[in-house]
Order: structure tokens, then C-alpha cells, then sequence
């Protein structure tokens, strides 16, 4: 173990500045302490934006976005210079005030991973600051989805993905997690569209293609999002719904009805839901993530929509950042567990309520499995199989690796045992509402978790092992021992089965999702092409209509270089543009060189239909830089 700070209880300095840091956007006696963030350009500390104004319209044709950022600022260090982050946008004039004064500024410096600072030049008595500009065609936050790539196949579709910092390339603003404002926003846009935000909604088209939103709850940079699309809303309950193109919404609509009993679940563990509606946007297939967790509009795959609502757990998840990310914001991207490991303790909280125990045993048994499988794959003396990363230099979009979701989940798991359930979600209650709409690092956590829930019991704090979990590498000793009834029927047919019994003989009756990816993750990696044939002829794995399970069986096939999964292979590669799942047979495919040369050759045709976040992704993985 490598650890690299004092243990926490002891740092008594430290803590008392960061105990400062996480406040309540309810509370205006206190002031606001932000920490420096290595991915900014920004100067918080010295003047912060309070609401942003935004009066934009969306061409399809050129590819960008063009109008008016109206930044309400607070210039606490009457300094005469604010800076903000941009990357690619073209600035056309800057002026100051209702009077629209005009004033100078500097586009700087462009560095990779960061953008450029824009240097604007103000006042000690400014309050607005008005930025004409436009965005490149090719914006990293912006996706321009052609016909082809939706699933209705005839209009066109953007969405944003600002997470971690390409809000900057579609905005000027602040861009990071440490700086929260509230917006509203004027969005024209072509009439046979629907546009909608990260704010308050409508729910049907309008003739003149122009929409109004207001976002009176403060949120970070990395949050704000975008949709336009041919688009249809339902209903799923008094505060949910969903939105999806007309030939996906019926689908929509029965996969996420549970949706709204979740929300209820989420409240009584962790306080009321802050965000008035929580609503879910389809998106098509070039999607990077499984999820987005846009407040009041979580930005789902459509991979999900499986007919047996078995994916759920993505909506569980996205759902429970509106209180762990959402409302209590990591400060920075070295703490980026405090948003996925707590959203992944939530969730299986969530599920275990919603679908029971038994259920949310698959989920954490598999997430076990997956994160194993990282720490083998980055080393176990990985200094990011740590919790909390020192991302600086690096792009923070690396920091999300299965380590902070499901090794923050699973120390979380191991706070709950040792102190007890109960007393555990009386803090994580307390914890939600007293921090809400403010920023945390995990040493302000750790030292709101010592004096409110270990009470400075050092002995308690050794038995956890809280250095271990949060600072050490790999995973500590006292990793919790899981286990699924329903997983013991699966390592019987498995069993069975490796010992020479036909695979005509595995009945797959009743399983879900998660049976078939443990199933599938646990069998042999290598495997005769004489029993893959066999199971592929008895399960016909090449059919599968579920994505998710399909992915885990075309790795396994690729593995082996089992050419008869070949052609499904190149059809998936070509489809499906969700970051994991793609990256997850790539990396199968280049550890031969028969493999590499047929992954080079899709990915050729298949690399315009990603976002950039999955071409950077496997980029790396087949050298594409190289070639």
C-alpha cells in the first residue's frame, strides 16, 4: 500500500478549511470558499457567475449554435478581470451591462485537455457581462446525429454532453464541478423540432420552433445539457416522464414505469427530491454513456430499452445523482467517487427497495466482477485504482473508470456494516441536506464523516480502513464478501457444463440480464470453437437482441476468434456507439493480431459514427494515432 497523506483524523487543519467549502445555495450569509481545479481556467475566488442568461439559436445545417451568453457575475475582489473557460468558439463581440458597453478581451493561449482562458476585461461595479459568439462544427460537446444514426430515420438530432469539461465548447462560462448558477435560456430552433434542457420543460412542439427555460435550482457547468430532436413526451407519473422519438416511446414508456416509485424509494432514504420533475431523454445510438444525470432530464441509451425492464438499475442510478452529484457536487475531478461511488451505493439501495434483496445481490456480485477485472487490467499498484486520483495534466473524462463507482460503492457498503444501517442513513440524510446545493472534496467528507458519524473513534476508523479504501491501491483486506442465490443456479449449469455436459442441456428459463452477463463472464476464457459452436447453436448467442448481453458474449467470441460471430461482430461495431460496450470488444479483439487487423478495418468505418469520447477510447486501444 501506498499511502500519501496523513490519516485523515489527524489532519485537524486541513479539515477546518474544508469544512468551510460545501454550502448551501439557501444560504447567502455564507461565503463561498472554492478550490483551485486544475482543469479551469477560471478565477472563482475572485469573481464567480450567480445565473447565466442564454439566447441561442441551433443550425442544422452549418453544424453550430449561435447567439447571446448573458454571465450574472459577483465581483467579490472588485478585480478588473474575469476568466472564463472556451474551446473552439468564435467570439464576435463582448460588451458590459444593460448599456452593452462594449470591452475588450483575450481568447489565450489554446492547451490541450484545458481550451483557452478568455480574458475579459470588466469593472469593479459589473454585474453582466454579454458574449456574442458562435460554436465550431466541431464542438466536443456538441453531437450532430444524422438521419441514419436515429431511430426514426428522418430528421436529424444534437445533444450536448458537458461532462467533464465540454460545456466550455458550447458555452462561455465557468467549467467546473466547484462553480454552481442558476440559468434560463431562449432556444430557436427549426419547427419540425422539440428542444429541451436541464430545466423546466414543455411537453409538445410549438410552431415557431422557439423555447423558453428556466433553471431556478443552481447547478455545475458539467450539467448543463441540451436536446432537439423530433421528439414525443409521456407521462410516467406526477413528476416523470420521458421523452424519445415517436417510434421508440411506447417502448420508452413500459420500460421506465417504474420510474416514479423509484423517486418515491430515493426520498424516504435520503431526503425530499429537490429538482421539481425527473424527466428521462432517449437519445439515439452514438450516445457515449449508459447515462447522463442532467438535472430534470436524465440522458439515457437506448440500449436500455430491453423489454423486461432488467436495465433499470441505469435509471436507479441516474435518479440517485439527484442527490449525490447533483446536489452535492464533487469539487473537483480528483473526487469524482464522491458523485459515482455514492450514486452506486444509492442505486443498489434503490433497487434493493424497488425489486428486493435478492436482486440487487446479482448487481453487486457482477460489480464485484467488474471491478476486479479493472484493477487486473490496470495493475493492482495502479495509482488509479485509487479513490481519490490526482487527475491534473490528464484528461478527467480517464477518471471514469469502473474504480470510483464500484469500489466507492463497496467501501460505502463497508461503512454501513460497521456502524449499522440505521445510523448510516441518518448521516447520508443529514449529510444530503445540510450540503445540498453545494461542493465537497473527499477530505471535507471524510472529516464531516468523523465528526458526525465515527465521533472521532479512531478504532472505528481503523476498522473500516478508511486510509486503505480511499488512498491505498488495489482493494483493502476487508473487501465484503458477497453473495446471490440466484448466481449459485448459474455456477451449477456452468460447472456442468465445463465438465463436458452438452449445452443443449442449459435451460436459460427466467433469467435476466444480469444472469446472463454473470454466465457469460464466468465461463472459461478460452474456449474449443467445437463448444462455442455448441453454445451459440443451443443459446443462439449470435441473435441476441439484448446489447448488453450481446457485448459480453462477442468479447468472449473474439477472444477466441470465433468466426462465425464475426459478421455480428462488425454489425454491433457499426451500431452501437455506447463507450463500454464497444470498448469492451475492441479491447477483446487487439489481443491477437488477426483480431487487430479486423478491428482496425471496422473501426475504420464505424469511427465517424462515434462521439469523440468513445474514439478517444479506442484510439488508445488499436494505436489509431499511429496509423
Amino acid at each position: 500500500m501506498d499511502i500519501n497523506h496523513n490519516m485523515f483524523w489527524k489532519a485537524t487543519s486541513i479539515f477546518l478549511f474544508f469544512s468551510l467549502l460545501t454550502l448551501s445555495c439557501s444560504s447567502p450569509l455564507k461565503e463561498k470558499i472554492y478550490v483551485k481545479d486544475s482543469h479551469s481556467n477560471s478565477k472563482p475566488w475572485e469573481v464567480d457567475i450567480e445565473h447565466i442568461s442564454l439566447n441561442l439559436t441551433v443550425d442544422f445545417d452549418k453544424k453550430i449554435i449561435t447567439g447571446k451568453a448573458t454571465l450574472f457575475i459577483n465581483n467579490k475582489k472588485g478585480v478588473d478581470r474575469l476568466y472564463l473557460d472556451a474551446w473552439g468558439l468564435k467570439i464576435d463581440r463582448i460588451t458590459l451591462g444593460k448599456a452593452q458597453s462594449p470591452t475588450t478581451f483575450v481568447i489565450g493561449k489554446f492547451v490541450k485537455l484545458h481550451g483557452s482562458p478568455l480574458v475579459v476585461d470588466i469593472t469593479a461595479q459589473t454585474k453582466t457581462v454579454n458574449i456574442y459568439y458562435s460554436t465550431s462544427p466541431d464542438a466536443e460537446g456538441l453531437d450532430w446525429v444524422t438521419p441514419e444514426q436515429t431511430a426514426g430515420g428522418v430528421y436529424p438530432f444534437l445533444y450536448t454532453q458537458s461532462q467533464a469539461i465540454q460545456a466550455r465548447t458550447w458555452i462561455p462560462l465557468q467549467d467546473t464541478p466547484g462553480v454552481r448558477f442558476s440559468y434560463d435560456a431562449t432556444i430557436k430552433v427549426p419547427s419540425e423540432f422539440l428542444a429541451i434542457m436541464s430545466a423546466g420543460n414543455p411537453t409538445e412542439k410549438n410552431a415557431e420552433g422557439i423555447y423558453h427555460f428556466e433553471m431556478p435550482q443552481k447547478i455545475p457547468s458539467y450539467l448543463m445539457a441540451l436536446g432537439v430532436g423530433d421528439l414525443e413526451f409521456r407521462s410516467l407519473g406526477p413528476r416523470t416522464g420521458v421523452y424519445a422519438e415517436p417510434s421508440l416511446i411506447d417502448k420508452a414508456e413500459y420500460e421506465f414505469a417504474d420510474t416514479e416509485a423509484m423517486m418515491t424509494t430515493a426520498e424516504k432514504l435520503y431526503g425530499p427530491y429537490l429538482w421539481d420533475r425527473y424527466d428521462l431523454l432517449v437519445l439515439p445510438s452514438s450516445f457515449p454513456w449508459g447515462g447522463m444525470e442532467n438535472p430534470r432530464l436524465t440522458f439515457v441509451y437506448p440500449l436500455v430499452l430491453v423489454g423486461d425492464r432488467s436495465l433499470v438499475s441505469l435509471v436507479a442510478h441516474e435518479l440517485a445523482h439527484s442527490w449525490s452529484g447533483n446536489l452535492v457536487t464533487n469539487a473537483n475531478w480528483d473526487d469524482v467517487w464522491l458523485n459515482e461511488g455514492f450514486t452506486t451505493y444509492l442505486t443498489g439501495r434503490i433497487m434493493e427497495e424497488v425489486y428486493g434483496e435478492s436482486y440487487e445481490n446479482m448487481l453487486k456480485v457482477n460489480g464485484e466482477i467488474n471491478l476486479r477485472e479493472e484493477i487486473d487490467r490496470m495493475g493492482p499498484d495502479s495509482s488509479d485504482t485509487r479513490l481519490k486520483l490526482n487527475m491534473e495534466g490528464r484528461n478527467p473524462n480517464d477518471a471514469f473508470s469502473t474504480i470510483p463507482y464500484q469500489k466507492g460503492r463497496f467501501f460505502l457498503m463497508t461503512v454501513e456494516k460497521t456502524v449499522g444501517r440505521e445510523r448510516w442513513d441518518t448521516f447520508l440524510h443529514d449529510y444530503f441536506q445540510e450540503h445540498a446545493f453545494g461542493s465537497m472534496t473527499t477530505e471535507g467528507f471524510l472529516q464531516y464523516m468523523n465528526d458526525n458519524l465515527l465521533m472521532g473513534n479512531k478504532e472505528l476508523g481503523e476498522k473500516i480502513q478508511i486510509e486503505n479504501w480511499v488512498y491505498g491501491k488495489g482493494l483493502p483486506s476487508n473487501f465484503p464478501e458477497l453473495h446471490s442465490e440466484e448466481f449459485d443456479i448459474v455456477d451449477d449449469i456452468i460447472n456442468n457444463w465445463v465438465k463436458g455436459s452438452p449445452a443443449s442441456e442449459i435451460s436459460t428459463e427466467g433469467w435476466t440480464t444480469h444472469h446472463w452477463i454473470y454466465f457469460l463472464k464466468q465461463l472459461p476464457v478460452k474456449i474449443s470453437k467445437e463448444r462455442l459452436n455448441a453454445l451459440n447453436t443451443s443459446l443462439k448467442l449470435n441473435d441476441i437482441n439484448n446489447p448488453i448481453v450481446l457485448r459480453n458474449w462477442l468479447s468472449l467470441a473474439m477472444e477466441n476468434l470465433y468466426e462465425p460471430a464475426y459478421g455480428t461482430v462488425e454489425k454491433f461495431l457499426i451500431e452501437i456507439g455506447n463507450r463500454s460496450s464497444v470498448r469492451q470488444i475492441y479491447r477483446a479483439m487487439a489481443k491477437t493480431p488477426e483480431g487487430l487487423e479486423m478491428a482496425r478495418r471496422i473501426y475504420k468505418n464505424a469511427r465517424p459514427r462515434y462521439h469523440y469520447m468513445t474514439t478517444t477510447a479506442i484510439d488508445a486501444i488499436l494505436g489509431w494515432e499511429e496509423m
